[in-house]
């Protein structure tokens, strides 16, 4: 028995020790990215995201650099990063994938980044389950512009998600009903090892450290470290 315990123990460590080695670029990519984008958020308070969300917001999943053409030539999707509030803090990210769906990109646009604010738990809880269709199993709205919420619609209220897209440097509302998202397992697996389960890192009952995740989540705090008090 002390035998096999140690080497479970040596095995575990292993995992945690090679984990960031085995990322690709791909991966890395979208991590640099999606804190340039969150970056970004920060120099256009008044055409970007409500401050004020953040402190509703549970979890914020960011898609960079999104080609347009790929919802225009079948087979392939927008790859990105989720990371969950746990209490003071945030969680390590998920890596996400969203599916070809029929979403309102402005004409023309070269690339799109895509930022999305999971506004309460149950949103939190349906985006962790094997794969979500937005706008059918989460309710999805283009979000409110500027620097407060106060202007928000009733449907942007009381939808689980608020979907932004960013092109050209300008962050507006965007439609992304039909799409759908779902966890890519393959770089999770990459990332922190084989059976370590997407809810368990989002929700921190496991603290896996990833090292090339060090920016995105600097900027994550950044991003909410300014919002208003929730009323």
């Amino acid at each position: 028995m002390k035998v096999m315990v140690t080497f479970s123990c040596v095995f575990g460590m292993m995992t945690t020790l090679t984990a960031t080695a085995k990322l690709s670029s791909d991966e890395v990519k979208r991590l640099n990215e999606s804190a340039s984008v969150l970056r970004e958020l920060k120099t256009t308070p008044d055409n970007g995201i409500p401050q004020d969300l953040w402190s509703k917001t549970e979890c914020v999943v960011v898609i960079p650099s999104l080609k347009k053409a790929a919802f225009l030539i079948g087979g392939e999707y927008g790859s990105g990063v989720m990371s969950c509030r746990n209490g003071n803090d945030w969680s390590s990210p998920v890596f996400m994938q969203l599916a070809k769906g029929s979403v309102g990109f402005q004409i023309g646009a070269q690339s799109t980044d895509l930022v999305l604010l999971v506004m309460n738990r149950r949103g939190m809880e349906k985006m962790l389950s094997d794969k979500v269709a937005l706008g059918a199993d989460m309710s999805i709205a283009a979000g409110p512009v500027g620097r407060a919420a106060s202007a928000a619609t009733d449907a942007q209220l009381n939808a689980e998600i608020l979907s932004y897209s960013r092109s050209q440097g300008l962050f507006a509302g965007v439609n992304l009903s039909g799409g759908a998202l779902k966890a890519d397992k393959d770089a999770m697996a990459r990332a922190y090892g084989p059976g370590v389960a997407e809810r368990d890192v989002a929700f921190g009952v496991v603290h896996p450290v990833l090292e090339p995740a060090t920016p995105f989540l600097n900027a994550l705090r950044q991003s909410s470290s300014t919002a208003a008090p929730a009323n």
